[in-house]
């Protein structure tokens, strides 16, 4: 084989190799379909937190919120008892059940570290704030 059609076939090939070794548009949707079904159901978590009000430190809670890869939560979600807790409540459940699956499913990687719990969430000017 000359040397310019010995380079051409292992360019041809290559070429073929990487296009066989991208996903295909399906999966590439279905991973951007599952990502911002997360990214709105967290938006809407987020806002009903904000929204929430105390007039007391006993009106404060708080939830752990997200799925990280190497397990645990991202975060510690704040909110007072004056909205629908249990909405609230079942919405951080089901998005953290589906980040864990989105997690696993797509191979997400993130750092291990362990986010410190608060040791306590108190009432400061009708907002409930996190102690750590």
């Amino acid at each position: 084989m000359k040397p310019l059609q010995k380079h051409l076939w292992m360019s041809t090939f290559l070429c073929l190799f990487f296009l066989a070794c991208l996903p295909d548009d399906g999966e590439s949707s279905d991973y951007d379909q599952e990502l911002e079904t997360l990214t709105i159901l967290k938006a809407q978590i987020e806002s009903l937190a904000a929204n929430s009000a105390c007039n007391d430190s006993s009106d404060c809670r708080y939830i752990a919120f997200g799925s990280k890869p190497c397990g645990g939560p991202w975060s510690y979600l704040v909110y007072s008892t004056s909205i629908d807790t249990t909405d609230l409540e079942n919405k951080v459940g089901q998005y953290n059940q589906l980040e864990a699956l989105f997690n696993a499913k797509w191979g997400i990687a993130s750092d291990c570290v362990v986010v410190t719990e608060p040791v306590d969430v108190i009432c400061e000017n009708n907002i409930c704030v996190a102690v750590y």
